[in-house]
């Protein structure tokens, strides 16, 4: 083989081992990007899994319609809880549970005439004495008037204040059975009697729906059943129905 020959065969093979390496080469590469393309169709993927997932900006807690508090009435009916000293000398008080109903006339926007019932009944402690060994059961009925302001309000919640007065009838020998009229005094219980009550407090009603809430309502109550008036504390719970367009 001449010296030409060779330089050509050296040149040929040369040129078939860089045809080798630039075809590797542009393998590795196609399987390099086609690698990259399938890591970005996944990490799209899950975006849009993870978006779909996500609540958008749009979705929030709290009612769909907007509330705006223009309803002309209102109804409120809960459970509540309260408690009491069922005589003027007792030892200790009672705690008594029931349910209230409140029906409200908004003036205006933020200015409401109420009406209200409330209903409780509790076993009382009583002094020693010969005839009663189980706590009697009491109970109070109680019609109340007043006005509800409201106040701080949005889309989710609203508070409002209030102030109601009224008579309440206080039934203090519901289980005395045969304890005579005269030795009542013996058991430190109030005899039945109607009295003043007053109920002073506010609410906050978390919006549900557009005209349904969920109420929660403290309350100072003022009762003069005895030579003084007294202190206790009231809550209840339920569910608020506003109508009729101002």
């Amino acid at each position: 083989m001449t010296e030409t020959q060779e330089k050509m065969l050296d040149k040929k093979m040369r040129g078939m081992v860089l045809q080798q390496k630039t075809t590797g080469a542009r393998k590795n590469g196609i399987r390099a990007v086609t690698g990259m393309l399938a890591a970005v169709m996944l990490l799209a993927g899950a975006g849009r899994a993870m978006a779909q997932a996500t609540p958008t900006g749009k979705s929030k807690i709290g009612p769909s319609a907007p509330v705006t508090y223009d309803n002309k009435y209102e109804i409120y009916g809960g459970a509540n809880f309260m408690n009491f000293m069922a005589g003027q000398d007792l030892p200790k008080r009672v705690n008594m549970g029931g349910g209230e109903v409140l029906g409200t006339y908004w003036v205006t926007p933020k200015l409401g005439v109420g009406a209200q019932w409330r209903g409780e009944w509790g076993n009382t402690p009583v002094r020693a004495n010969p005839f009663v060994t189980n706590r009697p059961l009491v109970s109070m009925q109680m019609a109340l008037f007043g006005a509800q302001y409201r106040g701080p309000k949005n889309h989710y919640a609203a508070i409002n204040y209030h102030a109601y007065a009224g008579p309440a009838f206080g039934n203090f020998t519901h289980s005395t059975g045969n304890v005579p009229p005269t030795a009542l005094p013996l058991l430190g219980l109030y005899t039945n009697r109607t009295a003043l009550v007053v109920a002073l407090g506010g609410s906050v009603d978390f919006n549900v729906k557009k005209n349904w809430a969920v109420r929660f309502s403290p309350d100072l109550i003022l009762e003069n059943f005895g030579l003084n008036t007294r202190e206790f504390f009231a809550i209840s719970g339920g569910v608020v129905y506003r109508f009729g367009k101002r």
